[in-house]
């Protein structure tokens, strides 16, 4: 369990009688969210290297746009959907880490399997078994980085491990890129996805024996019992799920890229990759301007990113790039801000359930946001561009009520 602290003071922080350092303990707690980070590099390397070219390669297997759609919307349902389940699981046993591996291991073997997948319906399946993976091991393993980024701020926290996260995200799509350049091969792309997975795994194992129980990193100065979530934490909910609702998957930005012919297939994963590299380095802004300025800074960044639904659409190949641009800082906010904001808003002990609820709805409106997208880019791509902007915007009031509930 996390200890409670007795004293506070310059020097440090007393322990049940024992003295921690506050540097040492920040020193400690930087190393485990960087060690996680390098785990979720070669984790993203090989998953986002996959989902690069899941769109054309089930266009490849005979799929349509609202197929496409459906399933890129149905595994983002599945895999933050059960994240309600994997966070409630793991607040009740405290079993972060059992947890955690397990889903590291499902999403690691869906990857490379999909290289002797024969049709749609079995590529499909793999792809949404990587989702499941990821729904299992991602509220175990944000909230044993939220007791690290206590320490050194949450922004800069979720920052750091974010920019490592898309730091493999960028090189993971850049080798598959360079496969299908030089052999054409979907299926050699996603074999050679074998060897980073395995690296993850081992890595993983090492960060658990170096920090088998990181929730000590969170040294609280008082024990004050867990309260219910608040009322700011599901306005804010309300207002995450329209931005999760409106911002349209890859997949479906792929197979558009791929059909219009306004990106070919070598680039449609460096387009990827660059969307990924944005992502990382905003992360690392993002966070410590959310440090310093708070949730506020969701509302310029939201209304920029709106912006890419337009450009991946209706634009020649530069402007397709650089929606695809904007489309990475998009989300750089999802996966760093998003959830640093959550951390704030409910005690240590509701950290697990509140992940899982707020991540549950917002996996449930990205799946209908994007089944919506793929029905409508099939009758009109206006209006599939109409849906993701407007739904996009209309978060932007819900952030500024949540903005002033937190300064009152």
């Amino acid at each position: 369990m996390t200890r409670n602290a007795d004293e506070v003071n310059s020097k440090g922080i007393r322990v049940a009688g024992r003295t921690y350092d506050n540097e040492a303990v920040r020193r400690g707690a930087l190393k485990f969210v960087l060690i996680t980070g390098v785990v979720s590099l070669f984790a993203d390397f090989t998953y986002e290297g996959s989902r690069s070219i899941t769109g054309p390669f089930l266009q490849t297997l005979g799929v349509t746009g609202a197929v496409v759609g459906v399933v890129a919307g149905l595994g983002e349902l599945l895999g933050y959907g059960l994240r309600f389940v994997s966070g409630r699981v793991s607040e009740r046993t405290q079993a972060f880490w059992p947890i955690a591996f397990l889903g590291y291991i499902v999403q690691m073997a869906s990857v490379p399997l999909l290289a002797e997948a024969r049709g749609w319906k079995t590529a499909a399946l793999l792809i949404l078994f990587e989702r499941i993976g990821k729904a299992i091991r991602n509220p175990p393993r944000d909230v044993m980085i939220s007791h690290a980024a206590k320490k050194i701020g949450f922004g800069w926290g979720f920052g750091i491990h974010e920019a490592l996260d898309q730091c493999g995200a960028l090189l993971g799509p850049l080798l598959v890129a360079f496969i299908l350049a030089h052999k054409g091969e979907y299926r050699l792309a996603f074999g050679t996805l074998l060897v980073p997975a395995v690296i993850t795994l081992l890595l993983l194992s090492i960060a658990r024996v170096l920090y088998p129980h990181p929730e000590d990193l969170e040294v609280r100065t008082s024990a004050i019992k867990a309260s219910g979530l608040s009322r700011t934490f599901w306005i804010y909910l309300a207002g995450a799920a329209l931005v999760a609702a409106g911002f349209a998957d890859f997949q479906l930005i792929a197979f558009h890229f791929q059909k219009t012919g306004t990106v070919t297939n070598a680039w449609i994963p460096i387009c990827y990759s660059v969307a990924m590299g944005v992502s990382g380095t905003g992360s690392l802004v993002f966070g410590k301007l959310f440090d310093r300025y708070g949730i506020v800074v969701l509302i310029p960044l939201t209304l920029l990113s709106a912006l890419f639904a337009p450009l991946v659409f209706l634009g020649g190949f530069r402007l397709a790039f650089l929606g695809a641009v904007l489309w990475g800082m998009g989300m750089g906010v999802h996966e760093s801000i998003i959830p640093a904001a959550v951390a704030i808003m409910v005690p240590a002990e509701r950290r697990s359930s509140a992940y899982g609820f707020f991540t549950g709805a917002y996996g449930l409106f990205w799946f209908v946001g994007s089944a919506i997208m793929g029905i409508l880019y099939d009758r009109s791509v206006p209006a599939a561009i109409a849906f993701c902007v407007i739904t996009e915007l209309a978060a932007v009031p819900i952030l500024v009520r949540v903005q002033r509930r937190m300064q009152a």
